[in-house]
């Protein structure tokens, strides 16, 4: 093989050791491209997610629209992560850096009460609807009537039946007590005269028998009745013994016939009281807000009916736990919602003491429904009250001015 074929092949044999060794090798590469694409991968995944959970682009959130998925909803304990409420215009362009954004929802003072059937009511059902709804009532005016009234009634005038038997069974122990008491006294005036009479006639007998102008015969004789006069007297005595001294009312028997009365009292009085079984009366000062049941029909579990008082209305602000540091009572309140046409004001009357978790949800599909909130009572002034009145339980978005303070002191 000649110098020219060697060069021709693709190994170079015809070199030795020496060169060889001579020849450097090229440094090893250990992170080679292959290695880094696969370090790559799981933090491109973990930013992915972190984008995705913190803006939620309009992609993700068709996603989530499309399968019915709510964030965290696999996860025990999710990231309670506030939703983005969407702010109407007139409210975006006044937003200030301090202000705090809530749902909220527009409620009477000391919110919608919830008119039941009375306690027992029973299988009862409605008989008749007293009221219409916007009507206002006063607290315990009847507002609806069950059909148990009838059979209430009945016992009502078996109860007083009862005690009018009773009434008339503790006179005639009166009477009958205060008789016999009178036949017994009358009785011992009687033996004890007599008896004195017997002892006179023993008297002059025995003295006349000394004397020898009466017989031994006649005196035993009156003797013997002198002893009968006094067993009269003792039985009379022990006839009277039987009543108890001092007022007819402290007789035995008429304090028997007195506990009957009473117990036919109070028998009534219950019977009375379970006559408001029958009727539904309102339990509170307000308006007739809607009307749950009709006639026939039995009370269903949501109650008959639902009222509020409409006069002071309020609003009820959900507020992220992680806002709530700057929400202080005084603080100036916005409102707004499609439906009222105007801006509300308001100011924070009270801060709940607990968090709970979000009863207040977005119309945005991919929201965090599990978000923590602090509940914060809003008063409305005369004018917004007013018109929240027409609206009770619309939703609309809250914007608390926490700024206000420190602006005003400045």
């Amino acid at each position: 093989m000649t110098a020219k074929d060697a060069s021709d092949l693709p190994l170079d044999l015809g070199r030795d050791a020496d060169s060889a060794a001579a020849t450097p090798k090229p440094p090893r590469r250990w992170f080679r491209k292959t290695y880094l694409l696969v370090l790559l991968i799981p933090l491109s995944v973990f930013a992915g997610s972190v984008v995705g959970m913190y803006f939620q682009p309009p992609g993700l959130q068709k996603f989530y629209a499309l399968t019915g998925l709510q964030p965290g909803g696999g996860a025990d304990s999710p990231i309670a992560l506030p939703a983005e409420i969407e702010l109407p215009q007139e409210m975006a362009e006044t937003l200030l850096p301090t202000d705090v954004i809530g749902l909220s929802r527009l409620m009477p003072r000391g919110d919608v009460a919830v008119v039941a059937a009375p306690y027992g009511a029973g299988d009862a059902r409605v008989a008749e609807i007293l009221v219409a709804v916007g009507d206002t009532v006063t607290r315990g005016d009847p507002v609806a009537r069950l059909d148990n009234s009838q059979a209430l009634e009945g016992a009502v005038l078996t109860a007083e039946a009862s005690l009018a038997i009773r009434q008339a069974t503790l006179a005639q122990t009166r009477s009958a007590i205060a008789a016999s008491l009178a036949e017994a006294q009358a009785t011992l005036d009687q033996a004890r005269a007599s008896a004195r009479e017997a002892e006179s006639t023993l008297a002059r007998t025995e003295d006349l028998t000394g004397r020898g102008v009466s017989t031994s015969a006649t005196l035993d004789s009156v003797r013997a009745a002198a002893e009968g006069a006094e067993i009269a007297v003792q039985r009379a005595e022990a006839t009277l013994a039987r009543f108890t001294p001092g007022a007819l009312d402290d007789q035995p028997d008429v304090v028997v016939a007195s506990l009957n009365v009473a117990a036919a009292e109070a028998e009534l009085t219950r019977a009375q009281r379970d006559m408001a079984r029958a009727e539904v009366r309102a339990p509170i000062d307000g308006t007739i807000l809607d009307i749950h049941a009709t006639p026939g029909q039995r009370p269903p579990n949501e109650g008959i009916m639902e009222m509020g008082d409409i006069g002071v209305m309020m609003a009820e602000v959900e507020v992220w736990q992680d806002r709530i540091s700057a929400v202080a009572v005084g603080q100036p309140v916005e409102l707004a919602a499609p439906a009222l046409g105007r801006s509300l004001r308001g100011t924070v009357e009270s801060i709940g003491l607990t968090v709970g978790r979000q009863g207040l949800i977005s119309d945005d599909a991919a929201a965090n429904s599990d978000a923590r909130v602090i509940r914060v009572l809003v008063a409305l002034d005369a004018d917004s009250s007013a018109i929240a009145a027409r609206y009770v339980g619309l939703e609309a978005v809250a914007r608390i001015d926490t700024g206000a303070v420190a602006r005003a002191g400045q």
